[in-house]
């Protein structure tokens, strides 16, 4: 029956093209601010393929439609997409035509390639100019293909912001503009365009409400050397939000006003602007008036880089997580099998452990509990009603985390609720191996996160195993849980930026092992950049680790393990049971004691 529908709604769509004389249409996966995550009104891509994965892009023409997506999502989209007569393209495979590529090839001349230019970034759309119109194709990024067609959307979101006091941030909303003004200066630039929303928040002090587990809200920035436009739905400005604009200089502005107003605009100098960060019709509205300086916006490196305050706010708010989870492991060990749980169960339990902890403010994305083989699948999300029961045998996967007033927090463990086989045993332990070899790391400043990547994957590698992700990416300050720029990852991606891993980064540490059909491991903590001894030889890094949860002793094979491992796994441990085990009543304390027992 959902299949019957997706294709009835792609040929909808056909319909369309064929009357506006469209060859091709792009729908990605993607609101305004090119967000990791999407308000429901923003699921266009969902709403005409079926696959609900977080990433991907559908293309249609009146022939074929395709669907790209990552490898975290192959199996998911498989599944998704069977019956629709929607083809996977299985990004970065060997064979597999990247979307400007596969255009290229199948339009002629006079072909017009339509997309939504509010929702496909900068990147990208020149890109397809470079590519295609060569070839005298033609771009219209003015439509939005579910316009007519999507006769239920929901409505835009604009919650209520909050203000965060100045003793939560370290920093106030004047010195970081007076910071941002200053880098703006350097570049020899008169304006800051900005439409990452997480970017946004943090220069603002505050916090919103319209996208999922994401504490942002919908709006735009225009900086100027003495003023600031900030382009937000009226009804998310309160009276507390509008004095506060009004004492720093900053001018409200209604969202929808914000290409009306770049249109008319009086420009007196260049403007910065992040074409990863801002969609292609902000760009061609603005390129058209102005010279534009394409480069990081120095909002993303300075709120990379988490001040005193916030690291001591991460610290108190990971110990509490910490507790929350080992917690949660305890009770799934001492209930599975005496009585009915779920995914979906085990996950709610989990949340509901979370809501409970002061400070608490929503989930930092749903929570992914994923039972033997749909572990194998990196961002599965269980459905009541069609999930697995959990039974005393095998492995569950939860990745999952927190919002709260003082951090945002991100931790998966790999469970085991009964007998395991040898193979997986020897795939958990190098996974331990690889996240703690990782863990203890000392390098030199001016590594990124590539230089660092080998020390997490190389147990996994002499293994001939791999996992298709980065094995570590930034998370805000009560902010998005991915974040950028730093990143841990082997793979040289051409045009993309690498950050020097600088003290007061955070990053994730989460190798992992994905058979197909079989099983799936990942054990993921936080950690925080600081600088270890300086010498004659340079300025040596080190990471702190925030997460304190134990890796489950059940699934390790001690005889695969090097003796270093060995020491590594009990010295956290140690530490572990040392910061956690005062928060614990008597018999999960028990427990935790012999959970981290020495090997």
């Amino acid at each position: 029956m959902k299949n019957q529908r997706i294709q009835e709604r792609i040929e909808k769509l056909r319909r369309k093209m064929e009357a506006e004389n469209i060859r091709f249409y792009i729908v990605p996966t993607a609101d305004y601010h090119n967000s990791e995550y999407v308000d429901d009104y923003f699921k266009v891509r969902e709403f005409f393929s079926g696959f609900t994965g977080s990433n991907g892009t559908l293309v249609v023409s009146a022939e074929e439609a395709g669907l790209w997506t990552d490898g975290r999502y192959f199996i998911q989209a498989e599944k998704e997409l069977e019956g629709t007569g929607i083809t996977l393209f299985r990004m970065q495979e060997e064979g597999v035509p990247e979307i400007w590529q596969y255009l290229e090839e199948k339009t002629q001349e006079s072909d017009l390639v339509a997309f939504d230019g509010r929702v496909v970034d900068t990147a990208f759309g020149k890109k397809l100019e470079k590519k295609l119109e060569a070839k005298g194709v033609k771009l219209y990024y003015e439509d939005d293909p579910a316009a007519g067609l999507w006769t239920d959307r929901p409505g835009l979101p604009a919650h209520p912001v909050t203000v965060l006091p100045d003793a939560l941030c370290g920093v106030t909303t004047e010195e970081k503009l007076a910071a941002v003004r200053e880098k703006m200066c350097r570049e020899g630039c008169s304006y800051l365009l900005l439409s990452k929303l997480d970017d946004l928040m943090w220069l603002l002090n505050i916090r919103g409400s319209d996208v999922e587990c994401n504490p942002v809200a919908l709006s735009y920035g225009l900086i100027t050397m003495d003023e600031m436009f900030y382009f937000i739905g009226g009804r998310a400005v309160t009276p507390q939000f509008r004095t506060y604009a009004q004492d720093r200089g900053i001018i409200l502005k209604e969202y929808a006003d914000i290409i009306p107003f770049l249109k008319t605009f009086s420009y007196e100098g260049r403007v910065l602007a992040d074409e990863k960060n801002i969609s292609y019709l902000l760009y061609k509205t603005v390129s058209e008036r102005a010279e534009i300086l394409n480069q990081s916006s120095p909002t993303e490196w300075m709120k990379a880089v988490k001040n005193p305050v916030e690291l001591d706010r991460m610290r108190e708010i990971y110990l509490k997580d910490s507790v929350v989870v080992t917690k949660f492991i305890y009770w799934l060990k001492q209930n599975v099998g005496r009585m009915e749980l779920t995914e979906v169960s085990a996950a709610d339990y989990l949340d509901g452990l979370r809501a409970q902890t002061e400070g608490f403010l929503d989930l930092s994305f749903p929570t992914i509990s994923a039972y033997k083989e749909n572990a194998a699948m990196m961002h599965y999300e269980a459905m009541e009603g069609s999930c697995k029961k959990l039974a005393p045998e095998g492995m569950l996967l939860v990745d999952s985390g927190g919002q709260y007033l003082g951090g945002t927090t991100d931790v998966t463990r790999t469970i085991v609720l009964g007998a395991v086989s040898q193979e997986i045993k020897k795939h958990y332990s190098a996974v331990a191996a690889g996240m703690l070899q990782l863990s203890q790391a000392k390098f030199l400043y001016g590594c990124t996160g590539r230089n660092l990547d080998i020390l997490a994957r190389k147990p996994l590698w002499d293994m001939g195993i791999d996992y298709k992700c980065g094995t570590g990416h930034g998370v805000g300050y009560i902010l998005n849980v991915h974040e950028g720029p730093q990143g841990i990852r082997w793979r040289f991606a051409p045009g993309s930026s690498e950050a020097v891993l600088e003290a007061g980064m955070d990053v994730t540490n989460e190798p992992g092992v994905y058979i197909e059909g079989s099983h799936g491991i990942r054990i993921e903590n936080v950690m925080v950049v600081r600088n270890g001894v300086k010498n004659g030889d340079g300025q040596f890094m080190e990471f702190e680790t925030l997460t304190f949860v134990p890796i489950d002793r059940e699934a390790l094979d001690k005889d695969s393990l090097r003796t270093e491992d060995i020491e590594r796994i009990n010295a956290y441990h140690k530490q572990v049971y040392d910061k956690i085990s005062a928060f614990l009543t008597e018999e999960e304390r028990t427990w935790l004691g012999e959970a981290t027992a020495a090997l």
